[in-house]
């Protein structure tokens, strides 16, 4: 059986920290009345998760406008540790030349090439995160997979 205190609950600051040490999370959206998830490539840029996704995509359309649950990890299978983080928040088509400029400045490009990439900022409302340690080693160890 293992033991609760292998369980940490991380930080608003500490889950977008996290959130920037890894390049793919995955997005949950509504897509034909149905939940859709999507692994996207993304940024944390001023407080704000930046998707790349492909312009005039039912992903791209379905985003625009919309409240979405984002979700990030890194867990390692042999220890059964690491860390995991969700976000919910409004999704919005960044349209404003200077931002877009900025985030292809970044190198922010979709999974599945598009030479005119489509950029969707999301704006986190609610954050939660958890980070596991070892079986029988609480938070207090942190000798957990750290990014």
């Amino acid at each position: 059986m293992e033991r609760e205190d292998r369980v940490e609950t991380l930080s608003e600051a500490e889950c977008l920290r996290l959130l920037s040490t890894v390049p793919v999370g995955r997005v949950v959206y509504t897509e034909h009345a149905l939940p859709a998830v999507l692994p996207v490539s993304f940024e944390v840029l001023d407080g704000r998760l930046v998707l790349a996704v492909r312009r005039g995509s039912a992903t791209a359309r379905g985003l625009d406008g919309t409240v979405v649950a984002f979700q990030a990890d890194l867990l390692d299978p042999v220890t059964r540790t690491g860390w995991s983080v969700l976000v919910h928040g409004r999704a919005d088509v960044v349209r404003d030349a200077d931002q877009v400029r900025r985030v292809l400045r970044s190198g922010l490009r979709p999974w599945v090439g598009d030479p005119e990439p489509l950029f969707v900022a999301l704006v986190p409302e609610l954050v939660s995160g958890r980070r596991l340690f070892p079986t029988g080693l609480g938070a207090p160890g942190r000798t957990a997979l750290r990014p």
